[in-house]
């Protein structure tokens, strides 16, 4: 009799109710949620899986959503977005590893690697044995003697089994800078003599330059082009529909030339040879890519060691150190002095700096604080404002915060890259913000156009789209560095 019933009462006890049941049907829709967006991240939907991943969150907020999102997100290049997710996954688990995974990762892709230490201090400790990186991330580290002054490239001999173009004269010709372009786009490789003679002239011109370079624009005007992330073919393309460089076929190249595509030497190489062919008719800025700590993840410095050395390397990565923060384009209409401030990223995270402030910081470094980190990362916002950083660095800046910068400068028009657009370009903030990108079916997944504007010398714009073209067989990132590996999904 007892027996039975403790039977009855434990069944009676283990009866679901109403409330329970709701719970149950909660979590089972988030678990399919959450497997949708697995499927998404796999199909390499990020924006879907995270929408996705919010959806589940809402549902039944836990550590493994949260850590899956910061995946998603950190494939999208939101490395602040993922950041956050990452912390929010640790602070519901402290136990779960993935959070610290995620975290470790987000901080790495920013740079941070002593930050990234503590989460993934495995896959940190073994690059912070390679004595280069250790350089990168130390910022005490006492600044070494410059290659440039030690170099002698004239004292290296050219064999005879090379057959690409030689420069022995003094000045760069016009006919060495279209016999490079065909050797390069036939997979040659410009003789190390040559290309370290390049970068030491390029060198002597760029520290001449101002950190803002005030540029006059004559009368064909001139042609601005946004990242182009090593797809060298897509470059030529450019040149194809647009004509080669010329003192009266002039172009800016907005920064990020290098990393992601695999033909970033090609790219840079080509830049450089127009910068010393002729500086009228080759300007360039320099982009956030155009750092050691870029390089060593997204692949520029693996590219130039298997291609060339580590010598050749370090002498790149102190050139990029050169080159200018941005151009102020004049216009050339009488009585009407219009202005175009053309910068890699964006602008500050406080009102009241003024191109005299830009012109005093100093450049030759990294840019990972102040106002020249948030020149190279910030990205406009469609809120008024600022706002919190995506990618982790910079600020993300409304219309309103574009329209007081340019007018306390006396500026008709801002003009950054830094994001892929999927028609190649955008305009905002009441048509005086222009987001320009140039690297067409971006890391040959993204499906988007490329673009480049055409200002006439009154600085009004032209914008011309295009699409990829073939490139040889050699996928993005195939030099990157696998340090943004990234564990499986839950």
């Amino acid at each position: 009799m007892k027996d039975t019933l403790w039977k009855e009462n434990h069944f009676q006890d283990n009866i679901p109710d109403a409330d329970s049941i709701q719970v149950d049907d909660i979590q089972t829709r988030a678990e399919k949620l959450r497997q949708q967006a697995n499927a998404a991240v796999g199909a390499k939907k990020y924006a879907q899986a995270c929408e996705l991943y919010t959806q589940a969150i809402e549902l039944s907020p836990c550590a493994i959503l949260y850590a899956n999102r910061a995946l998603a997100r950190t494939k999208m290049e939101e490395y602040g977005y993922a950041y956050m997710d990452a912390c929010k996954s640790i602070e519901l688990d402290c136990h779960y590893p993935k959070g610290y995974y995620r975290r470790a990762v987000a901080n790495f892709a920013l740079g941070k690697y002593k930050a990234a230490l503590e989460d993934f201090k495995k896959e940190c400790e073994r690059r912070i044995r390679e004595q280069a990186f250790a350089k990168a991330i130390d910022s005490d580290a006492v600044k070494p003697v410059s290659l440039f002054e030690t170099i002698d490239y004239e004292s290296i001999i050219v064999e005879d089994s090379y057959q690409g173009p030689t420069w022995e004269q003094e000045d760069i010709s016009e006919s060495f800078c279209y016999e490079l372009i065909e050797y390069l786009r036939n997979q040659g490789k410009l003789h190390k003599k040559y290309l370290i003679k390049l970068l030491v002239y390029a060198k002597r011109y760029l520290d001449q330059l101002d950190n803002i370079v005030s540029y006059q624009v004559k009368e064909s005007g001139i042609t601005v082009c946004g990242d182009t992330h090593g797809q060298y073919y897509d470059l030529l393309n450019i040149f194809q529909l647009n004509g080669y460089p010329s003192r009266d076929n002039p172009y800016l190249f907005n920064g990020d030339f290098v990393d992601r595509g695999s033909f970033s030497v090609e790219v840079i190489i080509t830049l450089l040879t127009f910068v010393c062919y002729d500086p009228l008719c080759m300007l360039l800025n320099r982009g956030n890519h155009e750092s050691k700590n870029m390089n060593k993840i997204y692949g520029f410095e693996g590219e130039v060691k298997t291609k060339y050395n580590e010598t050749i390397y370090s002498l790149f990565a102190e050139l990029f150190e050169s080159l200018p923060l941005g151009h102020l384009l004049i216009g050339n209409e009488k009585g009407n002095r219009k202005q175009v401030l053309v910068i890699h990223g964006g602008l500050f995270s406080r009102d009241g700096v003024l191109l005299e402030d830009l012109q005093h910081l100093d450049r030759h470094r990294e840019p990972d604080q102040g106002l020249m980190a948030e020149l190279l990362w910030s990205d406009p916002q469609k809120e008024m404002g600022w706002g919190v950083s995506k990618r982790g660095i910079g600020v993300s800046f409304g219309p309103d915060v574009t329209c007081r910068f340019l007018d306390a400068n006396q500026i008709a028009l801002l003009v950054r890259s830094h994001e892929m657009k999927e028609q190649g370009y955008e305009v905002e903030a009441d048509n005086r913000l222009i987001t320009v990108f140039s690297a067409p079916n971006y890391c040959d997944q993204m499906g988007n156009l490329g673009a480049y504007i055409r200002f006439s010398s009154t600085l009004e714009p032209q914008f011309y789209t295009f699409a990829q073209v073939p490139h040889p067989n050699v996928p993005p990132m195939a030099y990157a560095s696998n340090g943004l590996g990234s564990m499986g999904l839950v």
